[in-house]
């Protein structure tokens, strides 16, 4: 069965040239996309595009086929545009504040699908760390912001979780545990250690005070995670950082679970002069 995604992920590819450039714009993994164009193929009984050095170019069915596809998707933008007009959301602007690790992985694809559905509303996005992103929240200096570990009191639209994990050397002793192993936030606290922030007040050296512990031997201190990894691959420490932040090439290190999971919540919350704003109420509507 074909939807709208599937559609816009054709015109994206057949515009960019090629599968990769297309699936990140629509906001999809490269291995999806192509798993979706085979579907579509195989739903129409056509091939669509041939793969030529890398690159997708379209047949000539697949010409006449993009054609259509932008006339059906231009049509529904229009319905849209008229909806949002009638519903007060056909021009805006949000300000919308996050730290760095959520606004470069979690918020692409829903920005992304957010345009597309209002193309009228403007979102300006602010890199902050997240004891800023609450100041700016309480100055109404933006309309909506990342927060980390919302209280459950508080009215809050979850974007996603991750876990803290530990992140090794090869050659360290505790590297030496099994496939599915596992280490006590105990164990590694007492360990040379590499600290990476990300920018944010919660830490490794926060989550260690959390649990009545204290890092006993901090080697480095460094705000990038890709240093903290380029760092513990010499050998210089341990680290613990969140899931989201390994790198796809983890060559060099280990990467172990705790024994008790520790998780990190991502949720987008309004400030008190946005409550009533159309256009965030439309936003927070993608995440429900």
């Amino acid at each position: 069965m074909m939807n709208l995604m599937h559609w816009r992920l054709l015109v994206a590819v057949l515009d960019s040239g090629t599968i990769s450039r297309g699936a990140e714009q629509v906001g999809m993994t490269q291995s999806a996309a192509s798993q979706a164009l085979a579907a579509m193929e195989q739903t129409l009984g056509v091939q669509l595009f041939v793969r030529e050095a890398r690159q997708a170019v379209p047949t000539a069915v697949g010409l006449q086929v993009l054609e259509q596809a932008r006339l059906m998707l231009g049509a529904l933008q229009n319905i849209r545009q008229r909806a949002d007009s009638a519903k007060g959301l056909a021009r805006g602007t949000i300000r919308l504040a996050s730290f760095p690790m959520v606004l470069g992985t979690l918020l692409p694809p829903l920005l992304q699908r957010f345009r597309q559905r209002h193309p009228g509303i403007e979102v300006v996005a602010l890199e902050v760390s997240d004891h800023e992103v609450e100041a700016m929240l309480a100055d109404n200096l933006v309309d909506v912001g990342v927060v980390l570990n919302p209280a459950p009191e508080r009215e809050a639209h979850e974007l996603g979780r991750d876990r803290w994990v530990a992140v090794l050397p090869m050659g360290h002793r505790l590297a030496a545990r099994g496939a599915e192993g596992r280490v006590a936030l105990a164990e590694l606290v007492v360990e040379p250690f590499v600290l990476a922030t990300g920018g944010c007040t919660v830490n490794a050296r926060s989550l260690a005070a959390d649990a009545g512990l204290q890092l006993a031997n901090v080697r480095v201190e460094v705000r990038e995670w890709s240093s903290a990894f380029a760092l513990v691959r010499e050998g210089l420490g341990v680290s613990l950082v969140p899931e989201l932040t390994l790198p796809k090439e983890r060559k060099g290190l280990r990467i172990l679970s705790l024994e008790v999971p520790v998780e990190r919540r991502f949720a987008l919350v309004c400030s008190a002069t946005a409550s009533r704003s159309a256009a965030v109420a439309a936003l927070f509507e993608m995440l429900d």
